[in-house]
């Protein structure tokens, strides 16, 4: 998939101010209604059908709010995507679908997950860009439960923005780009973190790392 990172970055950012809400558990039936989100890349073409497809429904607002979150998540995640695939040394996998790997740094295969720093981590940032091992272990142990639940190797971006508005940060793809190649530029397989996880098939071990975003 061919992106342009500087368009896409505006129509995120136009997609920003209807986020603030955003809370709401996923559910298989509202995914379901929302899938069209996957194909449309700009905003007003995404108003337009959400009103085209919700306008009559007496939950429209809370289903406009669903579907925009949806496609901001997505197509952020997409824009992050594209710059790690796009680095000389990074190899993405045929199969978009895959459950555990979206590419290879250097041959090693990762999973790759945005996140906003925790509400529920009860640590600091600071703490966190010190112990990132800590960090690694909750993000591994309270997040993608259920069929994305995996042991496998990821990697993060921790997401910080001084005011509490993390989310702002998936749009701020200028910023985020510069940050991901400084990192693949130097990535380096012994710095990465070890995690072992003791299941009950013996002790699984992962590596892993965080990528800090910070605003």
């Amino acid at each position: 998939m061919e992106l342009h990172l500087k368009r896409l970055q505006t129509q995120l950012k136009k997609c920003y101010p209807f986020i603030e809400n955003w809370g709401r558990k996923q559910n298989n039936i509202w995914d379901k209604q929302t899938n069209f989100i996957y194909k449309v890349r700009h905003f007003q073409t995404l108003e337009n059908q959400i009103k085209d497809k919700f306008y009559t429904e007496s939950n429209f607002d809370d289903l406009r709010i669903y579907a925009l979150n949806r496609w901001y998540n997505f197509w952020s995640a997409k824009g992050i995507e594209y710059i790690f695939c796009n680095y000389p040394n990074v190899k993405p996998h045929s199969d978009p679908y895959h459950h555990y790997i979206d590419f290879w740094i250097d041959e090693i295969a990762f999973d790759h997950k945005t996140s906003v720093f925790p509400k529920k981590y009860n640590q600091t940032i600071e703490f966190a860009k010190e112990n990132p091992t800590d960090l690694l272990k909750w993000l591994y142990e309270n997040q993608s439960k259920q069929k994305r639940f995996h042991l496998q190797n990821r990697l993060f971006l921790i997401l910080c923005e001084k005011e509490g508005n993390h989310q702002k940060l998936k749009s701020e793809i200028d910023f985020i780009q510069p940050i991901i190649e400084d990192y693949l530029q130097h990535f380096d397989f012994e710095k990465l973190q070890k995690l072992e996880f003791d299941t009950e098939k013996g002790i699984k071990t992962a590596y892993s790392d965080c990528i800090f975003i910070e605003i």
